[in-house]
């Protein structure tokens, strides 16, 4: 009989279908419960970073750049101004390729290489939802070709920005500076956030050192945009600050009469109030126009300026380190006073030279046939060289060296104003130090008439002449006055300290009378007044030296190669008001320098108050922004404007022109110490 099995084990199916469905379910809650834990994590834990990155795909915060601070001078006249330009933006989170994009609006709105070369530059270092600058300035018709063609360049807007003017051209270029384009240096050492929405940022002058003040805080904009960053609705403004407002020390009257007394010619002019230290004017001949450097240079001109054998964009008086001449001498009688090698009586017999004990080497005095029986009094009228340079091998380099450094020789004023020469007053130790040979007694000879080795800038000579016209006390020069806004600034108006003189103060007076007589019957008579006193002295540096037993002849020098003239004075002479401080290249004696300095005195001391002069066109309020006017409407040079709703325009007075004409100042020109002031 055969066996029979079953079919199948329902008992067993049944276990198996059991633990299928447990399976199947554990897997879906698994995968279920994984589901809730991804949607809680998104949902709950991190639930408002996800939103804000929600909303940045439609809502962005667009940075709002603060207006520049205007720049006044001591008067209210408005030196910089702010003016809107048409700029090309583009956002790099709408644009996924940025070259190409540059590549077709390139013939659009005329980039170049430069445009193209600067926007690279901050793409790198820009968010990914800040906008960045493409091109300034845009014109009419770039605006209007792109308009065209919109529709194809999503993530590409045309926006207003603020943008810098200086009404006033040339006149203050090398004081106030200009902005300029944020460069790849800049970019790291800058605060972004401080920066954002802006590309501009000061790169010389006033500019440059009172940036912090100028550029103020940025602001930001919540904008509702689409797919095609396209702004559908502004949803709320956090306003921006501007910067602070400057008023700087400086008068436009002033700084054009200076600047017309070098028209033509190369050297730089300094004026400072004794009493407190502010620059009164500061010109620099030749100068430049600062308005073609704000939106961007072109390289036509920026070849011009630089290859100019008169280097306009050299700062003359801040920068330009020249022999002092016999300007220094009276500072170094003082210091005789000081070390008791000399008094007012001591006298010597001048036969016309100078020689160390044992050495037939002569160094002459500027007068071949010398003049005669000198005390210090007559030794500052005459200029009489002989005096000083015995004084000179009496006192010692280092003793000169000592005094000399507390009327600010050889060291930064610390003037307000970026890239200041230090000048150079030598001494035994620097000449070790930087030729690594000894120090020669006959190079004392020089320096003691302000030449050899010794240098000095513009600026450093009417400091030294204000601590003259001060009796001792020291001032710090500086061109800001004052200053209003959100930033708080502390500003000093008054002398810093005090030389240590062994002398009195009757030594003081008795120096000044003798300047008193430079003016009126000495080497300077050829400026002076009824009106009041000027107290001053002439002084010339040899650019070409002369070599033992020869004769100065002009006839047979280059223009380049004449001697520069230089004054230095101060007036009244009783209580003086003005100190001055004039180089002029190639001026050929200090007599000539000095008929540079007597428009500057008669205007601060005789019209300024009765009559001063003020640029045409003037304005109730602001900038041009207020005044609705345009740049190009204006002439930078004839077109100018105030903030002061009560002046009245009186006169205009000539402008500068720039004349090709112009070197650099020599630097660290080294002479013989057979040279001498040839004429005072």
């Amino acid at each position: 009989m055969k066996q029979q099995f079953p079919l199948k084990n329902v008992q067993q199916e049944k276990r198996i279908f059991r633990s299928r469905v447990f399976v199947s379910i554990g897997i879906v809650s698994f995968f279920l419960l994984l589901l809730v834990a991804r949607y809680a994590y998104l949902q709950v834990f991190h639930h408002q970073e996800f939103t804000e990155a929600s909303d940045k795909n439609r809502i962005r915060l667009q940075p709002t750049a603060p207006a520049r601070g205007y720049i006044y001078d001591r008067n209210g006249i408005l030196l910089a101004d702010n003016y809107p330009v048409f700029t090309a933006t583009l956002s790099k989170a709408d644009i996924e390729d940025m070259d190409d994009t540059v590549k077709r609006l390139t013939p659009i709105i005329n980039l170049t290489e430069d445009d193209i070369d600067g926007f690279n530059s901050r793409v790198k270092a820009s968010r990914k939802t800040e906008r960045v600058t493409l091109k300034l300035n845009l014109t009419e018709q770039d605006i209007a070709r792109f308009s065209e063609v919109k529709f194809q360049f999503p993530g590409v807007e045309i926006e207003t920005q603020m943008t810098r003017y200086y009404p006033h051209g040339e006149l203050f270029a090398h004081v106030i500076g200009y902005v300029g384009r944020i460069n790849d240096k800049e970019l790291k050492s800058i605060d972004k956030d401080s920066y954002a929405g802006t590309n501009l940022i000061g790169k010389i002058g006033v500019e440059k050192s009172y940036e912090d003040l100028l550029h103020g805080f940025p602001g930001y904009e919540s904008i509702e945009a689409d797919a095609h960053g396209n702004i559908l609705r502004h949803l709320g403004r956090k306003e921006s600050t501007r910067g602070n407002d400057l008023y700087l020390s400086l008068d436009y009257g002033l700084q054009s009469i200076a600047s017309e007394q070098l028209a033509g010619r190369r050297g730089a002019i300094v004026a400072i109030d004794p009493r407190t230290g502010e620059i009164l004017a500061l010109v620099s001949s030749p100068s430049f126009n600062p308005n073609l450097f704000v939106t961007g240079i072109g390289h036509a001109d920026y070849s011009a300026l630089r290859d100019n054998l008169d280097q306009p964009l050299y700062n003359r008086a801040v920068q330009g380190s020249y022999p002092p001449g016999s300007t220094i001498k009276p500072m170094e009688a003082l210091g005789g006073i000081h070390y008791k090698t000399v008094d007012w009586n001591t006298a010597i017999s001048d036969p016309g030279y100078f020689h160390l004990p044992g050495d037939s080497h002569k160094f002459r005095d500027w007068k071949k046939t010398g003049h005669g029986s000198v005390n210090m009094h007559k030794s500052i009228v005459i200029s009489c060289d002989t005096y000083f340079y015995i004084l000179a091998y009496q006192l010692g380099i280092d003793r000169m060296n000592d005094w000399m450094r507390q009327f600010g020789f050889g060291a930064k004023t610390g003037v307000d104003l970026p890239s200041e020469s230090e000048g150079l007053y030598p001494s035994q130790e620097w000449k070790m130090r930087t030729r690594k040979t000894k120090w020669l007694k006959g190079e004392t000879i020089s320096v003691s008439i302000g030449q050899g080795a010794f240098t000095a800038t513009p600026l450093q000579l009417a400091m030294a002449t204000a601590i003259t016209a001060n009796h001792g006390a020291h001032v710090t020069p500086h061109v800001l006055r004052a200053t209003k806004g959100a930033k708080e600034h502390k500003i000093i108006n008054a002398p810093t300290g005090k030389i240590n003189f062994s002398g009195t103060d009757a030594d003081w007076v008795k120096m000044r009378d003798a300047m008193v007589d430079v003016i009126q019957s000495g080497t300077g008579r050829g400026i002076r007044t009824p009106m009041y006193q000027i107290a001053g002295k002439t002084g010339t540096a040899q650019v070409k030296s002369i070599a033992q037993g020869k004769r100065y002849n002009e006839s047979l020098l280059t223009e380049r190669q004449l001697d520069h003239g230089l004054f230095v004075g101060f007036a009244p002479a009783e209580n003086p008001e003005i100190a001055i401080s004039v180089i002029w290249e190639n001026g050929k004696h200090g007599g000539s320098a000095a008929q540079l300095a007597r428009p500057i005195f008669d205007y601060w001391l005789l019209t300024r108050k009765k009559n001063p002069l003020l640029p045409q066109n003037h304005q109730i309020s602001g900038g041009l922004m207020t005044a609705g006017i345009k740049p190009g409407e204006l002439a930078s040079d004839e077109t100018n404007t105030s903030t002061n709703p009560n002046t009245v325009n009186r006169s205009k007075p000539a402008q500068s022109t720039t004349q090709n004409t112009v070197q650099q100042p020599s630097q660290n020109t080294n002479h013989t110490a057979n040279q001498a002031d040839i004429t005072e």
